[in-house]
């Protein structure tokens, strides 16, 4: 909640009855449950953060992606630009952490696998890693760590991202677990490694930009791939070409762009964006606003269950006789979903959506639900995801953090019965 909406609420948290007044008036309608708006909720229409805010598509000319930051690129995705099955490249956000190579040879372009856990250095051609191993193909959710940051408060430093900081395009390359079989390692390894040919924003080339990685058991799972094409085409240069590591379910920083080279470690890697604060949350629980010291954070491995509704586009208007389609995406990082409900009364009751399989592991999963909206007036609609450990989204905020990492809070689109 921000704090010039703070003067709406009573005591308790709920909306003052002249508050409800006056939001009904603002709206033109009624608010259907009002009665049951949770304590401390601003209904979607009126918070910034959570639809169409100033810096939203819908709200502009081009009606296109977002752009957060151009220094670096930082830019999402609306929601409702996220109804494809398979993320296309011109829908797909872009989390740069420094420059996007100038140059690239091509011609030139080598693999090379080191480190301290490696039986001995090795280096691959592009023609190689094409040639020499069987490639493989999977639809795979890649998600900026950072996505849902602009529903925290208090407010965190960092790119406000809503929910459009998600993907699930189509990757082809070679498995992980292929090259280091044909590299050899010894077990000693413990973590691996990245490091990509971006450069770092003041122009510095030995000033590092990031290099991140993931412990060595998830570094051989199937899914995690070399990657030199998405979606049935080369990656494009802005997604990493020409070959980047991608892996599945885990904050997208880990999957590194203009890959050259991967460190097998004996040690967690300690590259740039490794130590410190960054993608990293609290061990326990903070009172929101206080920032703990290093010591006290862990690194963000598995994502948490999450959803997005990308149909319809919030503010439909919709005729009293019709029923609401409503569709969208749900995810899980490491495990599957279970179930996915909808909700019409702010979360007081919920009714099951159709659930599809994923097409693969770590793929997302498209979910439908039909909807009766009994009476004119404003409505927000809920989607909720469970895991198959039975965790389900909280409701409004999770657990707050200094850095604004992994909120999962459950997404919402506003409608009006006319």
């Amino acid at each position: 909640m921000n704090n010039d909406t703070s003067s709406l609420f009573d005591r308790r948290g709920f909306l003052k009855a002249g508050s409800l007044t006056t939001l009904t008036a603002l709206l033109g309608t009624n608010i259907v449950f009002a009665d049951r708006l949770p304590k401390h909720y601003l209904p979607l229409a009126f918070d910034r953060y959570a639809g169409d805010g100033p810096n939203d598509p819908m709200t502009t000319k081009n009606k296109g992606l977002v752009i957060l930051n151009d220094k670096p690129w930082n830019v999402e995705t609306p929601a409702y630009l996220l109804d494809d099955a398979v993320t296309p490249a011109d829908k797909m956000f872009i989390r740069n952490n420094g420059q996007i190579p100038a140059t690239i040879d091509i011609a030139n372009w080598k693999l090379t696998i080191n480190g301290e856990s490696v039986k001995a250095p090795k280096t691959y051609s592009l023609s190689e890693l094409k040639t020499k191993f069987k490639p493989y193909t999977y639809q795979l959710v890649v998600e900026c760590g950072g996505n849902g940051r602009a529903g925290y408060f208090p407010k965190t430093a960092g790119n406000q991202w809503t929910e459009g900081g998600v993907s699930c395009a189509e990757w082809t390359g070679v498995r992980l677990k292929d090259i280091l079989a044909d590299v050899g390692i010894t077990d000693t390894a413990v973590y691996i490694g990245y490091y990509g040919q971006d450069l770092h924003l003041s122009g510095d080339p030995n000033q590092p930009v990031i290099s991140r990685g993931v412990p060595i058991k998830k570094a051989l799972e199937d899914e995690t791939l070399v990657a030199w094409a998405m979606n049935g085409k080369d990656i494009p240069l802005v997604h990493g070409y020409p070959l980047r590591l991608v892996i599945g379910g885990w904050p997208a920083s880990v999957s590194g762009k203009w890959l050259h080279t991967i460190a097998i470690r004996n040690k967690v890697h300690d590259g740039a964006k490794m130590t410190g604060k960054s993608y990293r949350v609290p061990i326990h629980p903070v009172v929101p606003g206080v920032d703990p010291p290093d010591s006290d954070f862990k690194i963000i491995e598995s994502m948490p269950v999450k959803s997005v509704i990308t149909f319809p586009k919030t503010g439909l208007e919709l005729p009293m006789d019709k029923s609401l389609t409503v569709r969208g995406h749900a995810w899980a990082g490491d495990r599957l979903v279970k179930a996915l409900h909808v909700s019409t009364d702010f979360g007081s009751t919920w009714q099951p959506a159709t659930l599809q399989a994923p097409k693969n592991r770590l793929a997302w999963q498209q979910w439908t639900a039909e909807i009766k909206l009994p009476l004119q007036g404003y409505y927000e609609v809920w989607a909720r995801a469970t895991d198959d450990a039975g965790v389900a989204q909280p409701m409004v905020m999770p657990q707050w953090n200094p850095e604004g990492y992994i909120n999962n809070a459950c997404h919402r689109i506003a409608v009006k019965v006319v």
